[in-house]
C-alpha cells in the first residue's frame, strides 16, 4: 500500500517536472497578451469609430463637416473611438496615434486629434505645434470638461462630439493659417491622366494587335504611340503629358499589349488613382488636455 502511494507521488512528481517548462511558456505568453499594447489603426477617415458608437449617418455628418473645414481652413481634425487604451495611459496612446497618422500640414502642423477611450471613460484632445497658442492646455480642458464630458455622462456620444468638434473648429477659424492648397486643379490632372492611360492601353490591346499583324510590330507600336499622342494633346493642354502617354502607348504595343507592364491585369488596386484620406505630415509635441466622464 505504501509502495503504491509512494509510486503514484514519484509520478505525478515527474509529470509536474515534465509539464512545468510548458506551463511557465503559457503563462508568459498570456501575461504578454494581457499587457500587449493596443493598435494604433490606419487612417482612413476622420472619423474612425472602432466601438460602433456612432451610426452611419453620424459619422458621415462628421465626416462631411470636418472635409469641408479641412478644405477651407487647412487643418486637419480627425476623430478616434476605440474601446481602451490599456496597458497604456491615454496620453501614451495618443502621441503613438498622432505620430502614426501625421494630422495636419507639414512645417505648420495644424492637426487636431479627439480621442475617446469608451470603455476606460478618458478622453484627450492632442494638439499639434501649430495650434498651441491658440489652442492651449488649458482651452482643451476647458472643452472636454464644460462641453464634451457631460453629454458622455447622459449618454449621448454624438452630441459630445459634434459639439466638442464644433468648438475646436471655431477656435481654430480665428488663427491665421497659411491657405489650403487647391486640390481640383491636382485631382483634375490626375483624372485625365489616368483616362488617358486607360485609353492607350485600350489601342495598345485592341487596335495594336491587329496593326502588328499588318505591319510588324514596331511599325505598329510607332502609329499607336503617334496617335495616342495626339488624342492626348486634344483632350489635355500640356505637350508633355501628351507626348508621356504616347511613348508608354508605343512600349504598351512594342511589348505585346502591355503584358510586359501589368502581367495581363489592368489599372486599379495599387495604381493611379488610389487616393484617400491621409495625414499631412504635421508634428505633435504633447500639447493638449485629457479628461474623464
Amino acid at each position: 500500500m505504501i509502495s503504491a502511494r509512494l509510486s503514484s507521488k514519484c509520478l505525478l512528481n515527474d509529470m509536474i517536472r515534465a509539464w512545468a517548462p510548458a506551463l511557465l511558456i503559457a503563462l508568459v505568453w498570456l501575461s504578454g497578451l494581457a499587457h500587449a499594447e493596443v493598435a494604433v489603426p490606419p487612417l482612413r477617415a476622420h472619423v474612425t469609430d472602432l466601438t460602433n458608437t456612432l451610426d452611419t449617418a453620424q459619422k458621415q455628418q462628421l465626416e462631411t463637416r470636418l472635409a469641408q473645414f479641412e478644405a477651407k481652413k487647412g487643418a486637419q481634425i480627425a476623430v478616434l473611438l476605440i474601446p481602451t487604451t490599456q496597458p497604456e495611459a491615454i496620453e501614451q496612446y495618443s502621441i503613438r496615434v498622432v505620430d502614426a497618422w501625421k494630422l495636419g500640414r507639414k512645417g505648420i502642423d495644424d492637426g487636431v486629434l479627439l480621442l475617446i477611450a469608451k470603455d476606460d471613460r478618458t478622453l484627450r484632445i492632442e494638439v499639434g505645434y501649430g495650434l498651441e497658442g491658440v489652442l492651449p492646455d488649458a482651452s482643451a480642458k476647458r472643452i472636454i470638461a464644460e462641453t464634451i464630458a457631460p453629454h458622455f455622462k447622459r449618454g449621448n456620444y454624438y452630441a459630445g462630439i459634434a459639439t466638442g468638434i464644433e468648438q475646436l473648429l471655431a477656435v481654430i477659424e480665428g488663427e491665421s493659417l497659411p491657405p489650403p492648397r487647391e486640390r481640383s486643379a491636382i485631382s483634375g490632372s490626375v483624372k485625365n491622366l489616368e483616362s488617358l492611360l486607360f485609353i492607350a492601353f485600350m489601342l495598345a490591346m485592341g487596335v495594336g494587335g491587329v496593326l502588328r499583324k499588318f505591319f510588324g510590330r514596331l511599325p505598329a507600336a510607332i502609329i499607336i504611340g503617334f496617335v495616342t499622342a495626339m488624342l492626348a494633346w486634344l483632350i489635355v493642354a500640356p505637350i508633355l503629358i501628351a507626348g508621356v502617354v504616347g511613348v508608354i502607348a508605343f512600349m504598351f504595343t512594342l511589348v505585346g499589349g502591355g503584358r510586359g507592364f501589368i502581367g495581363g491585369g489592368g489599372f486599379g488596386q495599387g495604381g493611379f488613382g488610389g487616393g484617400g484620406f491621409g495625414g499631412g505630415g504635421g508634428g505633435f509635441g504633447g500639447g493638449g488636455a485629457s479628461g474623464r466622464w
